[in-house]
């Protein structure tokens, strides 16, 4: 199969998986029903029904496609991420966490407590549905029991959640974006990090304003239990990760260390550490295969022409490297409002974005930060999306999904931020 210039029915299979997705999702009203890997080998099926080529050099293309260095990296440091989550969660840290923040919260502080406590579970977890999951329930007592709009609570706990995995090292998105580019996540942190920071702030001083104008009553909360220590092993690999130590590095010493506090402490045994850390690797399985497979489609996509079409037409509109980020963003967007999954779409996104970072001189940091934050903006606005659903069925459908995107002004903020930096960035270049 040799490489050609390209044509629509060269990236017809990624449509395919694309549209398979999406069909299954809208049709069980559940974006989740299908699992991603199968709607990638359905794609994977039709790329050898339909490209041109030998069965023998397709094969030999997707294996190599499956076993290219970024993917096979990608997939360890999702299970290595997917371990210390489930061992750090295991030990007791994640009720740390919660427990320490409602502890010091009063009801005129509890939009933007909610807000900074589910944006340190999820930055330390990695993960913002299992933020959600997480203080979902309480978050939901605490607002009617104390009269706070729901909206309002259920947006600070939304933005608080998009705000972590977005930036966590330990995210899905990140090593995804990060791995698809070329770039080391220290890199990307530093860039996202000076975007969303500041989005960050601005959301804080809102929810603070908004949270003494209205009409609350104090709530007595039961003092509960915590151990500062347990929150160690999250401040490891934080720190670890911000001076750039190896990322395999970094993620096994989290842990080791959260392995050793959690026998320390008598909470498991060594043979409950190594189960806890196999169930992590399990709980990767899915995104695991998808990575692997969507590897090797895109290998077959790309020597098939594909890529290069979608370049084509995608570089009639990209003139400068701030289209080109703009191209980024916009490639991204579509992708996710179509998939409703963020990992997925900066995968399906990913291949043509290091394109176009290549050929505009764009930085890979620059890039996998603008994929990360569009992907994350959407994630957290669509209504079909995992974690506006789990929020609004969390409070039996009495949190209103208009309130929740109206409240949300950390992510409006953030995309804002990121569009000014773009713009401003392309009058240095």
């Amino acid at each position: 199969m040799t490489k050609t210039h390209g044509t629509f029915l060269s990236i017809l299979p990624l449509l395919l998986f694309v549209g398979i997705f999406l069909g299954f999702g809208i049709y069980n009203q559940d974006f989740y029903a299908l699992p991603s890997p199968i709607a990638a080998l359905i794609g994977i099926v039709s790329a050898f029904v339909l490209l041109k080529g030998k069965v023998n050099e397709k094969i030999d293309t997707f294996l190599k496609g499956c076993g290219d260095g970024k993917i096979l990296t990608m997939c360890i440091i999702y299970l290595l991420a997917g371990a210390f989550a489930t061992v750090s969660k295991a030990t007791g840290s994640v009720d740390t966490i919660v427990n320490l923040g409602l502890n010091y919260i009063s009801a005129a502080y509890f939009p933007v407590g909610i807000f900074v406590i589910a944006s340190f579970l999820s930055f330390a977890s990695g993960t913002s549905v299992g933020s959600i999951v997480t203080l979902g329930p309480i978050v939901i007592d605490l607002a009617e029991k104390s009269g706070s709009p729901l909206g309002l609570i259920g947006a600070a706990l939304l933005s608080g959640a998009m705000f972590g995995d977005n930036l966590s090292v330990i995210s899905d998105t990140t090593i995804a974006a990060t791995q698809s580019l070329g770039c080391e996540m220290k890199d990307k942190f530093r860039v996202n990090f000076k975007l969303a920071f500041p989005a960050a702030i601005i959301a804080i001083v809102i929810l603070i304003a908004i949270g003494f104008s209205q009409e609350t009553s104090a709530v007595p909360l039961e003092q509960k239990d915590y151990n500062f220590i347990l929150i160690l092993p999250y401040l490891l690999v934080i720190a670890l990760s911000i001076i750039g130590i190896n990322v395999f590095v970094v993620l096994f010493s989290g842990l080791l260390f959260a392995g050793v506090l959690g026998m320390g402490y008598g909470t498991f045994s060594l043979m409950d550490f190594a189960k806890s850390s196999y169930e992590g690797f399990t709980s990767m399985t899915e995104i695991f295969l998808l990575s692997l497979l969507t590897g090797g489609l895109a290998a077959l996509v790309e020597k098939a022409g594909g890529i290069n079409f979608l370049l084509r037409n995608i570089n009639k509109i990209i003139n400068s490297k701030k289209t080109a980020l703009l191209g980024i963003g916009g490639l991204v967007t579509v992708a996710n409002f179509c998939v409703a999954n963020n990992t997925i779409a900066i995968l399906i996104s990913g291949k043509v974005s290091k394109e176009i970072t290549e050929k505009y001189g764009l930085k890979p940091q620059e890039s996998a930060s603008v994929l990360d934050i569009f992907a994350c903006y959407v994630q957290g606005i669509i209504p079909y999306g995992a974690q506006i659903l789990i929020l609004i069925s969390l409070s039996n459908f009495k949190m209103s999904y208009t309130d929740l995107i109206l409240n949300s002004f950390y992510l409006h903020l953030l995309l804002v931020i990121t569009l000014i930096s773009i713009f401003f960035r392309s009058k240095n270049n």
